[in-house]
């Protein structure tokens, strides 16, 4: 059996109940796909690499290192998607201070701060900027939100149904948190919602892991980068 990235982070119980579970059927694949690039943006990455206590001294909401992992493989997604004519959709964060509407963290205080130096400012500017190595390309949809899901509050539903879009591979961040907020929703649309694994990350490993073991059992599909990019292949251009 293949180990998946959940298995170490399970008890003897929780596995004794899977063996002894009926086999999890899994959603598989709709008739019309698209790929969905969710808060692949400055905030979570910061501007290059470093380990993780030291990337959130300047961006308190960083992944660090497994960020940048994901995202050279959320590349790869995004090119092989592109290469067989499959729409990619992506979701980003709206401003309060371009909307005057306040995000779903402010009454907790976000991770910011209340006074900020210039340089700061410049940071807190850019933070829902999509970064480069996930940037739409031109004619591709780009939708901001303020709340976790990326379908509260935002036409998605409504642009995957007049598209005839049945199914979503969902790449991004938090998987504990807008990446499952976003599953769950696509799940309660009876979407065909596939996860994948390598291009979805989060600050936490633990975190990660058990919300792909929970998606993966209720709502979605966890399926490999490789897994991807076959089906991928195997769609006519």
């Amino acid at each position: 059996m293949v180990e998946r990235v959940w298995d170490r982070f399970l008890t003897e119980e929780d596995k004794a109940h899977l063996a002894a579970s009926q086999e999890k059927k899994g959603y598989g694949f709709g008739n019309k796909a698209a790929v969905l690039s969710v808060d692949n943006y400055r905030g979570a990455l910061g501007d290059r690499p470093e380990p993780l206590l030291k990337a959130i001294e300047t961006w308190p909401s960083s992944t660090g290192p497994a960020g940048w992992t994901a995202l050279a493989h959320i590349s790869e997604l995004l090119a092989a998607a592109r290469a067989r004519g499959i729409p990619v959709i992506h979701a980003t964060g709206l401003a309060e201070e371009e909307s005057g509407m306040p995000g779903w963290r402010t009454p907790r205080g976000g991770r910011g701060r209340d006074q900020r130096t210039d340089e700061e400012h410049e940071r807190f500017v850019r933070r829902y900027d999509i970064v480069a190595e996930a940037a739409p390309v031109p004619g591709e949809v780009v939708l901001k939100k303020n709340s976790p899901s990326a379908f509260f509050g935002t036409p998605l539903a409504a642009h995957l149904v007049s598209h005839g879009i049945d199914t979503l591979l969902v790449c991004g961040e938090a998987v504990s948190g807008c990446v499952r907020a976003t599953v769950v929703d696509g799940c309660s649309y009876r979407l065909h919602m596939i996860v994948v694994e390598e291009c979805v990350y989060d600050r936490h490993e633990a975190a990660r892991a058990m919300n792909l073991f929970d998606m993966d059992q209720k709502y979605a599909d966890v399926i490999s980068l490789a897994a991807a990019l076959d089906w991928l292949k195997s769609r006519p251009t």
